[in-house]
This record gives C-alpha cells, structure tokens and sequence, in this order.
C-alpha cells in the first residue's frame, strides 16, 4: 500500500492553471494568430469561471509574452522555452499534496522531438516554487486520468506502446504509477482513438466525471472512431465503472 496522495480529480479546485501560449510562427505558420486567440479565450473562460485560480500563460520566448500580455491582461504570463504547447502532457503531474511529479517525455514516442519539451516540466515546477521529484519512466500527462480517488484509466495501446518504456511490463508500470503517483487501482481500455500521434491518450476517450464514473462518446457507425468507443464502453463497464 502507497503512501502517496493521489492527483486530484480534474474538478476539484485549482490554485493555478499553466496553458502553452502558442509562440512558435514556423510550427504554426498562418495559423498562429487565430491559435492565440482560441487559447486567449479558453484562458479567459477558466478566469471568468471566478474561483480565484489564477490563470499562468506559458510563453516561448519574449515575443510571444508580449503577445499573450496584450490579449490577456487578465493572465500571469511566465516565459519558459518549450517545442509543443501540450503542458497537459509535458508538464508536472500534482498530487494531492501539492507537491509534483516529473517524468520523462520522448516526443510521444519519438514522433515530435522538439526542444524544450523534455525539460518545460522540471523549469515550471522550479519557476512556481513546486517540491518535484523525478521519476524515471516516460508518462505524458493525457495518458492517465483520475477521479481522485486512486482510481485511474489508461489504454494499453499507449502506456504499453514499446516506444515509451518496452522493459515494463502492465504489472510493472502498475506499481510504477502506484508508488510514484498513489494511484491505486488501474482501469485498462485498448486501443485510443484511430491516427492519434499520442499513440491512444485516453483524455480523447474516457474521462472521469465523478467518483468511479467516466464518459465515454457516443458514435454511430458512421464514425471511423464508434467501434473504439464500443470497446472502451464494455471495458469500463466490466471494470466496475459507471459509464
């Protein structure tokens, strides 16, 4: 038995909340600005929200800070070099404590190597005072996700994929999450959503609403995905979930 605070559910409240500023004009080309600006309005949905959470805008580099200080002057804005705005996955995982989590990242099994993103993780903790400590397998944030209450789901197709940690086995990375993260029992879908470049993160698939209980979409048949959410239905369900 874990000693380790599990992650909070998603719903519980929040402090703070990091989101990557779109910063990079060759990655995202003519589509930069309007990128701002949908990121600038979900920062402002979750400021408008009115809980006092305070809403940190992780910029690249000096340009793009002046940029996100413009549009949201209601926003912390921090500059900290990164590759992919995808903090869900890059950055620290926070337990139930308060204090944080680092793992490794490879590029989503070496398919993004970008710079910076290897390190955005350990920089954000360090920049907001975090007590972190390193853990030393590869796990992106949207891999997993919790009711908070030790319970978890995930796919196989990811956390077993052999491009991010081949010498584990499920048991093995079942203890990993257990000692490092609290997490105390895993619910195991198959496969995430077809063409996915995360390799199946279940933050597209399932997700927890409440204790024990997720949703899961659903498709008709003409969907390409509606089998994969059939399965991922049954899994949970014989899991002792509520879908």
């Amino acid at each position: 038995m874990t000693s380790t605070t599990p992650p909070p559910a998603e719903w519980a409240p929040h402090a703070a909340v990091w989101i990557g500023f779109p910063s990079h004009a060759e990655l995202w080309q003519e589509d930069l600005e309007q990128a701002r600006e949908e990121v600038v309005a979900f920062a402002a949905a979750v400021h408008a929200e009115g809980r006092g959470e305070t809403v940190i805008l992780v910029a690249a580099d000096g340009e793009a800070a002046d940029a996100a200080r413009a549009l949201a002057p209601f926003a912390e804005v921090v500059v900290q070099p990164f590759g992919d705005i995808w903090l869900r996955d890059t950055g620290p995982i926070l337990l139930g404590d308060g204090s944080a989590r680092l793992f490794g990242f490879n590029g989503w099994g070496g398919k993004y190597d970008l710079p910076g993103d290897d390190t955005v993780g350990e920089r954000l903790a360090e920049d907001r005072g975090l007590s972190a400590t390193r853990c030393d397998w590869i796990l992106e944030g949207g891999a997993i996700d919790g009711d908070g209450t030790g319970t978890v789901v995930t796919t196989r197709q990811c956390l077993l994929n052999p491009n991010r940690n081949p010498e584990l086995t499920q048991d093995g990375i079942e203890r990993r999450l257990a000692d490092d993260l609290g997490l105390t029992r895993v619910v195991w879908l198959g496969d995430g959503l077809l063409n996915d470049h995360t390799d199946g993160h279940v933050d597209n698939l399932a997700r927890f609403v409440g204790e024990n209980r997720v949703a899961i979409p659903q498709a008709s048949e003409n969907d390409p995905n509606w089998q994969v959410y059939n399965a991922a239905r049954r899994d949970a369900e014989a899991a002792g979930l509520e879908v």
